[in-house]
């Protein structure tokens, strides 16, 4: 008779089983981030190291003329261009009547950027009449339409044929993809989309075509690009005459590689430009902020970050330790992942990253919260199962606060361009590794750590084994924070308002790249250094210029708007540097946020909290789902009007910085909500006030604990870096509160008068938390700690 082995030795090696498989994937990523980490460097954004400056000059055709209005256009479609090529963070902005400027960081091939920014496109499909009948009409360059829109072109083997007039333009393309089709053999190819009236026209000519009999040149259609055949295929001899071919799509074949089929993809997918263009300068230019500055957000960065893990540290003891060890790799992983996908790194974004490792603080003290929990409930016999009660525990706010934050990152990044678009690449990557940090990498060194004998002998050292002072003090006070729900909520109204009404009194304060501004470029006698003539510039009372060096030793200055008067000052200033001073070039500029631009990320923005409201009503409530994006809102126009009272810029490192507050807002509500949820499924007949007051009493160690990594990061990066820093940690500092603020007093409030209102039951409310309070206390002498029973809740 075979012995059956004690479950407890059996759950025993379950744990080592999967302790061994977490230990290995946590080494699996980390070797391969080390190795991305050490072969591909992460570029470097034009405000750190600079990059290639491009100038663009429209012409006029016959039929448009180059004007303000036609460049305007043309930039929206480089725009498209230049993240088709897969340029991120680039700087765009029309100079004058009929110029773009177009600044690229880290391009590895300058020239090969310029040649496809600078082709118009004009994506032509036409019905082949036959062979030319004087071949030399195409080789001398004819290709000028006649009057009936008629024109010879040479096909792709040379041979001259004559073209109807276009049946289909680059207006009837939805879409361009580059495939490899291997089943046919044929190589790369360019499938192409058309429209629903496209698609007519396409069944159109090809039903035209297909009368013709096989091998004769009408049986073809041209594909044009910019006065070229590309292609001229036969039509099938399966499709019937008049009949066409339908659904919408064309493959265009021919002799690519990768890059050219990619090349074409994108250029007949970006659309044509409104006006030729012709490229007039290329230049290298230099970084926008100084040495001094990166330095200073260098230094600031490396002390915030260490303050965080001391403050973990001394908080969680052993277990923070090992979360700091986490969060390094959290960095590594993030880090690897940036340079992988080729994202381009500006300072705004290298604050952003360090912020997030205090954000991704916020994991791991739910789950140590949870694990203080479990040891004081005493239902765990050790620091370890503690621990694994703790991250199965925190496993569903972990995930539905990541998931929230991950949708608003992936519509960011597929229907915003330019910087916003770039910071939902950011984002969704510090998401990720985030998660990889917190419940792969810090369960495999917490519950290792936690199996040592010597830690099971001092539990002490874990800081996991009593409750912490935050949620002692809770326990003895036990407030009942929302026995008046309304009062927080006209409290919020009120602070909303007069911050808010900033917004209509002092109006916003747009910086240049919104409202556009004056570029001057000077040729100096001696060369002057970039970082002085910030100085000079700010002490003549042009603190925002941006100041750059710009091809062999001239300095560019971009501002605002100024007067004759301000601008002799700004050139005075610069002479004082560099002796005899030439203004080489004095032109207005557009926005580099455009029109389309900043239309494009307030619709993406607003589908990503329609898509936030959505998920949270499915996976709590609606009432919680509206709570949350309402306590959003409440948090936006609070920072929006201080910035407004302020008189503080609204620039792209403030839109960073308010994208941020968002993700950080919805995060805390989320977290608060998931107690909720998890109260009700256990106490359904308690008074919702109640249990909503006792779930922010349960998470609000780790409110504190969270915010305070946070905080410790921005203030030394306001404090300590550059004054193009200090507005970016200003904001996170009041967003973070605020923040804060609204998931306890704005969120729970509102949820609770929703509730209400569906039920009816307002007037249960402060009996049955004085009922509940009586309940929760009155069976023993002592308080209870913290528990996940109904009969001993957590504080």
């Amino acid at each position: 008779m075979k012995r059956s082995r004690p479950p407890s030795r059996t759950r025993s090696r379950s744990r080592s089983r999967s302790l061994n498989v977490r230990a290995l994937l946590a080494l699996a990523v980390m070797a391969a981030s080390v190795a991305i980490a050490l072969t591909m460097p992460v570029r470097l954004g034009l405000d750190l190291r600079g990059g290639t400056q491009i100038v663009l000059e429209t012409k006029s055709t016959e039929t448009t003329k180059a004007d303000r209005e036609a460049t305007d256009r043309t930039v929206e479609v480089l725009r498209g261009r230049i993240d088709a090529l897969g340029v991120a963070e680039p700087t765009i902005v029309r100079s004058g009547e009929n110029r773009a400027v177009v600044e690229l960081p880290g391009v590895q091939d300058p020239k090969k950027a310029a040649d496809v920014l600078g082709r118009t496109a004009q994506l032509t499909v036409h019905s082949v009449l036959g062979p030319a009948e004087n071949p030399a009409d195409a080789g001398e360059g004819r290709t000028e339409a006649a009057e009936d829109g008629e024109r010879v072109l040479p096909d792709e083997s040379g041979q001259s044929l004559r073209l109807k007039a276009a049946t289909l333009t680059g207006q009837d393309v939805k879409g361009a993809d580059a495939r490899f089709d291997q089943q046919n053999g044929a190589g790369w190819t360019v499938t192409v989309d058309f429209k629903d009236s496209g698609s007519d026209r396409w069944a159109q000519v090809t039903g035209e075509a297909a009368c013709n009999p096989a091998g004769d040149p009408k049986r073809r259609v041209a594909i044009v690009l910019d006065d070229k055949i590309i292609s001229s295929p036969q039509v099938d001899p399966s499709v019937s005459c008049g009949a066409g071919i339908t659904g919408g799509s064309t493959q265009i074949t021919g002799s690519f590689d990768d890059a050219e089929a990619r090349e074409l993809a994108l250029l007949i997918k970006g659309g044509a430009l409104p006006v030729p263009v012709e490229t007039i300068e290329q230049r290298t230019i230099g970084a926008t902020l100084g040495d001094e500055a990166i330095n200073a957000g260098a230094w600031a960065a490396v002390i915030g970050t260490a303050l965080t893990a001391l403050f973990i540290i001394v908080v969680y003891r052993l277990m923070g330790a090992l979360a700091t060890v986490a969060l390094l790799c959290y960095g590594l992983i993030s880090y690897a992942a940036l340079a992988a996908v080729g994202a381009t790194l500006t300072l705004p974004g290298l604050a952003g990253f360090v912020l997030a490792i205090g954000m991704a603080v916020d994991a791991n003290v739910l789950v140590f919260e949870r694990a203080r929990e479990e040891q004081a409930a005493r239902t765990r016999p050790s620091t370890r199962s503690a621990l694994t009660a703790g991250f199965r525990s925190a496993f569903s706010a972990i995930a539905d606060s990541n998931i929230t934050t991950l949708i608003a990152a992936a519509l960011l990044f597929f229907l915003a361009s330019g910087p916003v678009k770039g910071f939902g690449v950011t984002l969704g990557i510090g998401v990720l590794a985030s998660m990889v940090s917190a419940l792969v990498i810090t369960r495999v060194l917490a519950e290792f750590a936690a199996s040592r004998p010597a830690v099971f002998r001092r539990p002490g050292i874990t800081g996991i084994s009593t409750t912490g002072p935050v949620r002692d003090a809770l326990l003895r006070r036990n407030p009942f924070l929302m026995a008046r729900p309304r009062r927080w909520l006209a409290a919020s109204l009120i602070v909303m308002v007069v911050a808010g009404s900033g917004i209509l009194v002092r109006g916003l304060n747009f910086g240049i790249e919104f409202t556009g501004g004056r570029l001057i470029e000077y040729s100096t006698a001696d060369q002057v250094d970039p970082d002085r003539a910030r100085d000079a510039l700010a002490d003549a009372g042009f603190p925002r210029a941006v100041v750059q060096s710009s091809g062999d030793g001239d300095l560019t200055v971009r501002t605002e708007e100024l007067t004759d008067d301000e601008a002799a000052t700004v050139t005075e200033a610069v002479a004082e540097l560099g002796g005899e001073t030439e203004k080489v070039r004095d032109e207005l500029i557009g926005p580099s946020l455009g029109e389309e631009l900043r239309r494009d990320a307030l619709i993406a923005l607003g589908l990503a909290l329609a898509a936030q409201l959505a998920y949270l009503a499915v996976r709590f409530r609606l009432l919680f789902g509206t709570a949350a994006v309402s306590a959003l809102a409440h948090d936006v126009v609070i920072l929006v009007g201080v910035f407004a009272w302020l008189g503080k810029p609204i620039d792209g490192v403030f839109l960073a910085a308010l994208l941020t507050v968002i993700g950080y807002s919805v995060n805390d509500s989320v977290v608060l909500f998931d107690r909720v949820r998890e109260l009700l499924g256990k106490e359904r007949k308690a008074p919702f006030a109640r249990l909503t007051n006792d779930a922010i009493l349960q998470t609000l160690p780790r409110t504190v604990n969270t915010g305070m990594g946070a905080v410790l990061i921005l203030a030394s990066l306001a404090i300590l870096a550059d004054d193009s820093l200090t507005d970016f940690a200003l904001a996170l500092l009041i967003g973070v509160g605020v923040g804060t603020y609204s998931s306890v007093f704005t969120a729970s409030p509102l949820a609770i008068e929703l509730h209400d209102r569906g039920t009816g039951s307002r007037s249960t409310r402060r009996k049955g938390g004085k009922g509940q309070g009586a309940r929760r206390t009155g069976k023993t002498d002592k308080q209870v700690p913290a528990s996940r029973t109904e009969r001993q809740e957590a504080l």
